[in-house]
């Protein structure tokens, strides 16, 4: 039924192609439903299993999160929304939930509305479900923002102070993130109060606007920007530090293999011997610190397996390690910036500090595997370390550390094989 049901026949007509395609639209909606009704279900007997072991109710459903998001194949960072979610559509919105299952809606302009209520009280929450959602036909060729200015616009009349109060509190989850961008640039986002954003704007527009050197627009703001944050010319090196990984047969030329740069990811072997050369350049002037150290690959999985360090302390050495050989948090599916070095099997419970039984884990990961149920087991295999996270439920997920960057790796005579990570340090001339 279910192969029939997906088929497309090559043979069919542009009409029954479309139908086709608004077919599955639906499907993913109901299916969204059904998921956000399993969700809420599992949530449920989970507190109720614990309330029956007697588990303290501020700790009851610690973990439950990281679950959901890893049965969905999703970063655990993003499990408490999709649990709140389904708890909300399931407990307090019916209707939406009706919208969700008919099709009226899609997961995203669902999750739109349960966030635009969640000041609310239930009460008033149940009262904007009806309103915007009680007669599906209404949410007829409404798009992503329609429906965003329409919750917006009831949770204003229903409860205005519960508004004004959220963006207020909106202003303590101030952050600053940086993701990769195509062609060696990234993404630098800032979320911060409407008029500090709006102030920043207006300030690199007015840059734009009184500058006529010949550089385009675009670049004229963001050297704006660079040059007032870090209160130097935007050619001038900045007192940063940048981890480098790259083959030493790929610094000497003899290949064009990949490098990795923390924070970044994958970049060309031409960008990293340019950025080596600028850091040689650069500390000749006094400008720049650049550092070499050796690091060791696994000759069969390429994964780093030791390190030359200038660190006399055991744990720091190790530190840089699990740094350099994780990258990210080493949870399935999580990307964050690692922020633990973390026992997979626990001290208390006899755990080594080594790197075989080290991870790098981001903090939310790690506080969520502590909760009772989870367990978390490291091997290596032919090279790569691995490690199984089980959780409550019994399900496993793997996760394996990337390989170094070079070329595939070859059988030498000695079981290691040496790649360099260059660390470009700058500092003040003074």
């Amino acid at each position: 039924m279910f192969e029939s049901l997906f088929d497309v026949d090559v043979g069919a007509s542009e009409a029954e192609l479309r139908a086709a395609v608004e077919r599955c639209e639906r499907l993913k909606s109901q299916a969204a439903a059904a998921q956000a009704r399993a969700t809420a279900l599992w949530a449920a007997k989970r507190r109720a299993a614990e309330q029956a072991r007697g588990v303290p109710a501020a700790r009851r459903g610690k973990g439950l999160a990281s679950e959901v998001a890893l049965a969905r194949h999703d970063a655990p960072v993003l499990g408490n929304r999709h649990l709140g979610f389904a708890t909300a559509l399931v407990e307090e919105m019916p209707h939406t939930l009706a919208a969700l299952e008919c099709g009226a809606l899609s997961e995203w302009r669902a999750t739109l509305i349960v966030r635009e209520s969640a000041c609310l009280s239930v009460e008033h929450r149940r009262a904007l479900d009806e309103e915007l959602c009680g007669d599906v036909s209404r949410l007829a060729g409404w798009g992503n923002k329609r429906v965003e200015a329409e919750a917006k616009t009831i949770a204003a009349r229903l409860d205005a102070a519960a508004i004004v109060e959220r963006s207020e509190k909106a202003a303590a989850d101030c952050a600053v993130t940086c993701r990769p961008a195509p062609n060696n640039m990234v993404y630098v986002t800032l979320r911060l109060p409407l008029t500090r954003g709006v102030g920043i704007y207006a300030a690199c527009k007015r840059a734009a606007d009184t500058t006529f050197d010949g550089r385009p627009r675009g670049q004229v703001m963001t050297d704006t920007v660079y040059e007032r944050v870090t209160g130097r010319p935007a050619d001038t090196p900045v007192p940063v530090a940048l981890n480098l990984v790259m083959a030493d047969t790929t610094l000497a030329g003899d290949d064009d293999e990949l490098g990795w740069l923390d924070g970044y990811g994958p970049v060309p072997a031409g960008f990293c011997r340019t950025l080596i050369g600028n850091a040689d350049d650069a500390e000749a002037e006094a400008e720049v610190k650049a550092t070499l150290r050796r690091l060791y690959r696994h000759p069969t999985s390429g994964q780093l397996v030791a390190m030359e360090s200038r660190a006399r302390i055991f744990p720091k050495g190790l530190g840089m390690l699990l740094q350099r050989r994780d990258r990210t948090c080493r949870t399935p599916y999580c990307d964050a910036p690692i922020r633990h070095h973390d026992h997979a099997t626990p001290d208390r419970q006899g755990g080594p500090t080594s790197a075989l039984n080290g991870l790098g884990e981001c903090e939310a990961c790690n506080y969520a595997k502590e909760a009772p149920g989870w367990t978390v087991t490291t091997g290596d295999v032919d090279g790569a370390h691995t490690a199984d996270f089980e959780t409550p439920t019994g399900a496993v997920y793997r996760s394996t550390a990337p390989p170094l960057p070079g070329p595939p790796v070859r059988r030498r005579l000695s079981l290691l094989e040496g790649r360099l990570s260059i660390d470009l340090v700058t500092f003040d001339a003074a």
